[in-house]
């Protein structure tokens, strides 16, 4: 679980920006937009193996490119 410890020398944007960088890394709010909404397994499969193409696609283009 993310958290930032304050001291009273502590500046409060900086202390925001570290939180919010922590929350990032920990995928937090990714988690929870994907959770919103209930998602069927066989939508799931489909996303991940249109992404898995895409990211196939762009390494493909890439090499091409070189």
């Amino acid at each position: 679980m993310p958290g930032v410890f304050l001291d009273d020398s502590d500046n409060f944007d900086v202390s925001l920006r570290r939180f919010k960088k922590q929350v990032e890394k920990a995928g937090i709010l990714s988690e929870l937009k994907k959770r919103q909404h209930f998602e069927k397994p066989s939508v799931m499969r489909k996303k991940k193996k249109a992404a898995a193409r895409k990211r196939l696609l762009k390494k493909l283009r890439k090499i091409n490119a070189m």
